[in-house]
């Protein structure tokens, strides 16, 4: 499955019933279910497993699968519409809802065989198990002709070597897509994914990495081991798994850029609470012009996220080509997201340094956003790249 360009047709700004009834089922469950208990998985670093269970009965984990495996059928503006809720009250979750699925479950529905497809997305729809892509490794990140991970075939199976790192969901993840090199003079034309679970001897999770911000989201190495995959876990054809990754990367660059923006959102909204209650030299922070300037800058910046992230999302459901647009909206969105939590920080003074307010929280949580899934220089190649083609 790839990309076409269609005929633009004019941007619509509102939403479907039936996507605020998602957004606000999102909205209720992550004020509810997430927003009380944040800080304690924060402070813990433990997998909320119960949490990502009830997101599976909700269907939010197979957000763009179709019912005949289990999942919810629904599109792009959705899939933003449930990050950016639940960004707000747990950028953590919110980064394990977008790794889930828009990475691992959405490169096998994009690519996969209909017999991969049955096989493996009712189980990541429901949330039974979680999903690892395992694109990354030790040496490197950005740099994907500098992979070391290989596959060479053996018989009617493939045999992979090899070891990924900082990979979400690489310990509490049974089901993997792994990118391995199958032909190394073609460089990353000769790069093929595969379906790799961990009933298959060989393949586990390894060290857990201890992070600054993003603590309950399982981010861990994966190792290869003489692993035994069988040919119909090759995800479309030999030496595609690079132009696949490409088409995924677009996808999860719109998720990342609905948590940047759910993660500035809630910035914002606590710092205008916490400006109007507090006051200093007779009059409350929200009265001071230098405050009141702050927060125009921050609603400034989440607005123009919001265009960008949605205009993404709604080229993605149409399919049209979206490369450019998917690097805007990821750049920007989780530049403006680090900008917005420290300008919130500030706001709230020494007490913003403490974990008694949450936008310290999500200050440490921000950073990762400008880093995954491409950081910003690689966003900053993507859209000069396609600038200069046009």
């Amino acid at each position: 499955m790839t990309d076409t360009l269609v005929a633009p047709t004019a941007f619509d700004f509102d939403l479907s019933s039936e996507q605020v009834a998602v957004r606000d089922t999102a909205r209720s469950f992550a004020e509810n279910e997430i927003a009380p208990v944040a800080l304690h998985f924060d402070e813990t670093q433990d997998f909320p497993h119960e949490i990502f269970k009830k997101l599976g009965d909700l269907g939010f984990l197979g957000i763009m699968v179709p019912p005949e495996y289990g999942g919810s059928g629904m599109g792009y503006v959705e899939y933003a519409l449930i990050v950016e809720e639940i960004a707000k009250a747990c950028p953590a979750i919110a980064l394990g809802v977008a790794a889930h699925n828009g990475l691992c479950t959405g490169h096998i529905l994009r690519f996969g065989s209909e017999t991969l497809k049955a096989k493996y997305l009712p189980r990541l729809a429901s949330g039974s198990t979680m999903g690892a892509w395992g694109l990354t490794e030790p040496g490197s990140g950005s740099d994907a002709g500098g992979m070391l991970t290989t596959a060479v075939k053996d018989g009617d199976d493939w045999i992979l070597n090899g070891a990924k790192n900082f990979i979400t969901h690489g310990n509490v993840g049974d089901i993997a897509v792994i990118l391995a090199v199958t032909d190394r003079s073609k460089g990353t034309k000769g790069v093929t994914a595969f379906v790799v679970d961990k009933s298959m001897k060989g393949f586990f999770g390894s060290k857990k990495e201890n992070k600054v911000g993003m603590r309950c989201s399982d981010t861990a190495g994966l190792t290869l081991d003489n692993v035994r995959v069988p040919a119909e876990n090759m995800i479309g054809n030999l030496n595609e798994g690079f132009i696949q990754t490409m088409q995924i990367l677009d996808g999860g660059r719109v998720s990342i850029a609905a948590l940047s923006l759910g993660l500035a959102e809630a910035a914002m909204s606590h710092s205008v609470k916490y400006a109007q209650a507090r006051r200093q030299f007779g009059k409350a922070l929200s009265d001071m012009q230098a405050t009141q300037f702050k927060i125009a800058e921050m609603s400034v910046k989440v607005e123009a996220a919001r265009l960008l992230t949605f205009k993404a999302a709604w080229m993605r459901d149409r399919g049209m080509k979206m490369t450019k647009e998917a690097a805007h909206a990821k750049l920007f969105a989780s530049e403006i997201s680090v900008q917005i939590a420290e300008e919130a920080v500030q706001i709230h003074g020494g007490y913003g340094y403490t974990k008694e307010y949450p936008v310290e929280k999500l200050w440490r949580d921000s950073k990762l956003l400008t880093i995954g899934e491409g950081t910003s220089e690689v966003q900053r190649m993507v859209i000069a790249r396609n600038v200069l083609a046009e």
